[in-house]
Parts: C-alpha cells; structure tokens; sequence
C-alpha cells in the first residue's frame, strides 16, 4: 500500500497515537516476591471466579466493563508453584512495589524527556474480561508530557505507566475461559504517546523507535507477546477507534489506513440511511415460518430447540453489503456485535439467499411479517432463545447506530495479511480507575532518581555512534528504528568488522528474503552471529549469505558451521586459490584476465572472493 502524502490526512481530520506495553525483566512481580520466569513451574491447583462491573472513582459504571459483565462467563484459573500466590488471585494484600521495576521505567521515562512525579500513588484499573482474578489491574503514571525525535519529527509522549501483566488465556468458550497466572503481576510498562502523530507510516516508525529504545536497556522480557502495541486512531466525523494486539509493527501503516478507509465508509453510510429515513425494527420470533424449511442452519437449530429471531431495516436495502474493508461489509460489522451475544452469526438480505436453499414462500412470508418493502432489508438469526434475543439485541443496537455514525469501539488486530480489524468491545473510558488503598505513595528520592539515570538507554548518543560506524546518515536512522537493532549491537560486541555490510544485511537482505516468504524470524540470533564471525575469520565468502540464511531459516537447529561443510560453502583462498587459477591458465592459454576471472567465477561464484581472485591474478 503506498501511503498518501501529508496533506490528505491533514484534510481528513487524522488523529493518531500509540500506546506501547512491555514486560521488565525483573526477578520478581510487581507486587509480591514470585519469580517472573515460569519456563519449568508446574501448576498445582486452580480457582474459579465470576466477575461483575463496579463504579470507578467519579462515582459511574465503565461501558467496557458492563459489556464484559453481560457475557456472564466463569473464569478458571491455574495457579503455579513458583510464579504465582496468594496476591495475584487476591487473596493477600499486595506487598510494596518492586523499586527495581520503578528504576527501569523512570529512566525510560528520563530518556523521553518526561516530567516524573514526585510520588507515585497506586491505581486500581477495573478490567471484567477475566485476564485478572480480582477484576482490576494495578497501575501507577510515573510519568507525563514527554517528547521523543523520530525523523526529525518532535512526536509527544503523553504519559508512561507501571503496571501488572495480565493473565494468559489458556482456552477460551462462550461460557468460559481458563487462564495462566504465571505471568500475571509481572512488570509491564505502558507508553503512550498523544495523538499528533502526522502519518500511518509515522506511526509505524514511532513504534519501532521506542520498541528499540525499551531494548537497548537491556532489562527487557524478549519473546513472542512480551512487547504489544496498541493504535488508536479517529478522523473526522468519525470516532476513536483502539486497535489492540497490533503485532505486526512492519505493517502498522496498513492497518491504520484500512481503519481510516472503514470509517470513511461507515461515514458514507449514515449519509445514505439519513437520506433513507433508516429504522430499525424490533426482533419478532419468526420460528413458526421454518418449521418445513430445507435451509440446514436453521432446521438444524430447530431441532436442537433453538428459535428464530427476525428484525427489519427499513431503509437499509444494499447498505449490510458495502465493503468496508478485504472481505468485509457492513453485515460483518453487525454480525461481530450478535457474536458477542453468544451467536456463531447471522443472515442478512444483502446475502444471496439461495445457498441457505431457503423457499421463496419462505422468504415472502417473512417479509410480510417484517412489513419488509423495497429499499428496505432484514437480518435473521437462529439460537436457543435467549442467545438469540441477546445476539439481536447486540445487533439492533449496531445497526441503530449507523444513523450516528462511526461508534467508539476497541478493535482486535487480524494478522492474515488483510490488515483489517474485527470489534471486541466498547471502548473503554475512565469511569474505570479509583485508588488502591493497600498501598502507601512512594516518594520519589534522589537515589532513585540518580539509579534512573544509570539506566537510561541514551538514544541520540546510539544514532550518533550509528552515524560514525555506518558512515552514512540514513542507514543509521533505519538500523535505530530496525526491530534487529539489538541483535546488530550483538555482531558488534563480537568485534565483526564490516559493521556496515552487517547493517546492509540485516536491513536489506532479511526484507528482500522476507518478501521471497524465508522465515528469517526463526534464525537465531547466535546463528547470525556466528555466520558473520565465519565471514570475518574468512571461512566463507560474502556470494554464500544469502543460501547459508535460506538453509538456516528452514533447518534452525543446525549450526552454520555444519551448513557450511555439508554443502561445501568453504571459502578457498591461499595456495588452493593459486592452484586452481594456474589449472585455468593451462586450460585456457589465451584468455585474458577478466575473461579467467569470468570463467572461474562461473565455476566457483559461492567459494572464492572476488577481491582476492583479482589480487592473485594480478599476481601471475
């Protein structure tokens, strides 16, 4: 997708910041002495709770948090040996904040140039989804109204917060959901920046400049879910949407101009159902008309003493077909709120009916029923009764708001290579919060303030030895904002070399190998490593990179020094070298040097350098 210059979004009202969430890599949990590495900890019990929405501080109940309410699931969890307690299923009061934890986010908060508070008060952040036993999360700002340098663009950090991680899911069900708590109450930071950043693609950058940034201190968790983003983005007449879970940091801009182009089809929607005079009309239980129908989904759920629930949208004729994105119409936006009343979907009129093998009697029936007349369209669906009550009220509620416009929701990141999203949950607000009582304010002293110094990760000076390793100004920007910065830093503490030539590779290479669909993500770091030492200590040549990293992608456990004896990548040089060029002169008396050259070459491509070659032909 190419992006569009500045001024359209400018035009188009685009608002978006970032929040980013990363695990510490601490010994303990945030509020109690358990270990933060579960690799080996067996679970040796579990509870289970059910969990309801209370007021936050202002005294008003979140909208997130009822919605998650309504799904009335029991949450079951397992408890581990070593990597979890009794506070992280609240039954022991939380113990003081681990100041290790605080040290390491008061330096990030340093680096971004932050006003850091002069004592950190403690928050109880309410959270129904099931991901807490005790129905909220700890969290405390420590920091506010900051900046950061992202290509030569000032982008504004809004706050950073210390909190606890949340739980796994381990299996999740309509009824129920059953979680990990080992890593529940491990330190998490979240960075959030405000909404002024430019474009998608700026978006995407200022991810990956923190992402590196969290790194480079070295007291990160590293690991798959260890660091997730969050987007938030709004245009106008439209609504702030939350991406959650946006792994794919490579894509981000993708993501964040599909959201733009669905809010600006969700915009025109509600133009087109004013104009209609849209309405929606209430669900009528309409079992009685496919008692004898040959439509399976339906007949089926009969039988399985489920109802059918029916409703019209007058107005609404070809409006639940409009893309709104790859794969995705209006009808899809309502069918994700009926799902989350427990329905597995629905039908809609803007379907073509005829592969449900619905009877056009059928199908008249209804629409007598509905008071169903031209330009006007109808949703049904077919669950046990309340599931299917509940799944249309859900829907009714979503096709209602269309005649508003674009609604606040939290949305959940797709990574099928659409880059699309899929409705979650309201968005959540800050009725939420409220203090936690447990816990006494933690006065921010000058030897914290000197340990947050220490461990500040000291960016500008990081681009500036870029600069004076690369030799070039641009590359060093990339290699900064590259998620394989810190493994360059790793080639770098082995004393390779051709730091620029490693930079090259890591940058252009991976993505041109990426593109060819090679899993360079599984390669590990010590493999690179080793590959370029090989380099170096000249065992191979520069022309075997590339095969060697097509090798190793799909065959990871093997060493790179195997790789290389088992499909003869050795590099020849010396006396070996010398002999073959004199085999070449004698067969071929009359060639000059850089026809030689191009012979051996032909030959030998992967194995000899090419420097070296010209050297040693010089040399005869």
């Amino acid at each position: 997708m190419q992006e569009q210059n500045l001024s359209h979004y400018k035009e188009i009202g685009f608002r978006c910041g970032i929040e980013i969430h990363q695990r510490l890599n601490t010994n303990n949990k945030l509020f109690c002495n358990c270990s933060t590495d579960s690799e080996n900890d067996t679970i040796v019990g579990t509870v289970e709770r059910m969990q309801r929405a209370v007021s936050g501080e202002l005294g008003k109940m979140d909208l997130s948090s009822k919605f998650e309410q309504n799904k009335k699931r029991i949450f079951k969890y397992n408890i581990f040996k070593n990597s979890s307690c009794l506070v992280d299923i609240d039954e022991e009061p939380p113990h003081p904040l681990n100041i290790d934890a605080l040290i390491i986010s008061l330096g990030i908060a340093k680096e971004m140039n932050m006003q850091l508070v002069d004592e950190v008060h403690i928050m109880r952040k309410e959270v129904v989804d099931g991901s807490d036993p005790s129905a909220f999360q700890r969290t405390a700002i420590i920091g506010f109204d900051g900046s950061i340098l992202v290509n030569n663009e000032r982008i504004l950090i809004e706050s950073i917060s210390l909190e606890e991680e949340s739980s796994a899911i381990v299996k999740s069900s309509t009824d129920a959901v059953i979680y990990n708590i080992d890593r529940l109450g491990i330190p998490l930071i979240e960075i959030g920046t405000f909404a002024n950043i430019p474009t998608p693609k700026m978006a995407r950058d200022t991810a990956l400049y923190i992402g590196n940034m969290l790194r480079s201190t070295g007291r990160m968790k590293r690991g798959i879910g260890t660091i997730r983003q969050d987007v938030n983005i709004s245009i106008k007449n439209g609504a702030r949407i939350e991406i959650k879970g946006l792994q794919d940091i490579d894509n981000m801009h993708n993501f964040i101009d599909n959201e733009i182009k669905r809010q600006m089809a969700l915009i025109e929607i509600k133009s087109k159902l004013i104009d209609m005079n849209g309405k929606v009309g209430k669900p009528i239980d309409v079992t009685h008309i496919f008692e004898n129908t040959s439509a399976s989904i339906i007949s089926n759920s009969i039988k399985n003493n489920g109802v059918v629930v029916a409703f019209a949208l007058y107005g609404f004729e070809g409006v639940l077909g409009i893309e709104l994105g790859s794969n995705r119409r209006f009808g899809s936006e309502i069918s994700d709120y009926a799902k989350m009343g427990g329905t597995k979907g629905l039908i809609h009129s803007d379907e073509k009916l005829d592969k449900y093998n619905f009877s056009k009697s059928e199908i008249d029936k209804l629409k007598e029923l509905l008071k169903i007349k031209k330009n006007d369209a109808f949703i049904i669906i077919t669950e046990a009764k309340d599931t299917a009550l509940n799944a249309a009220e859900l829907a009714i509620w979503r096709a209602n708001y269309a005649m508003h416009g674009v609604p606040e929701e939290t949305r959940a990141a797709i990574n099928d290579e659409r880059f699309i999203t899929v409705f979650i949950r309201p968005l959540p607000g800050g009725s939420r919060m409220y203090p936690e009582t447990d816990i006494e304010p933690i006065n921010i002293t000058d030897k914290i303030i000197e340990s947050a110094e220490r461990a500040m990760p000291k960016m500008e000076d990081a681009l500036k030895r870029l600069e004076q390793e690369l030799s070039d100004k641009e590359l060093a920007k990339q290699m900064l904002l590259s998620p394989r910065y810190a493994l360059y830093k790793k080639i770098r503490e082995h004393n390779y070399d051709n730091l620029k030539f490693a930079a090259n590779i890591l940058l252009q290479k991976f993505k041109e190998l990426e593109r060819n669909k090679v899993d360079v993500n599984s390669i590990e770091d010590e493999s690179i490593i080793e590959m370029f030492l090989e380099l170096s200590n000249k065992h191979i040549t520069k022309q075997a990179i590339d095969l060697i990293l097509k090798i190793s992608a799909s065959n990871s456990d093997k060493k790179i020094s195997d790789i290389i004896k088992e499909h003869s990548y050795e590099r020849i040089s010396g006396k070996k070298l010398h002999e073959i060029i004199a085999k070449f002169i004698a067969n071929n008396p009359n060639a000059n040097k850089e026809l030689l050259k191009k012979i051996i070459m032909s030959k030998y491509r992967i194995n000899i350098d090419g420097e070296e070659l010209n050297s040693a032909l010089n040399n005869f």
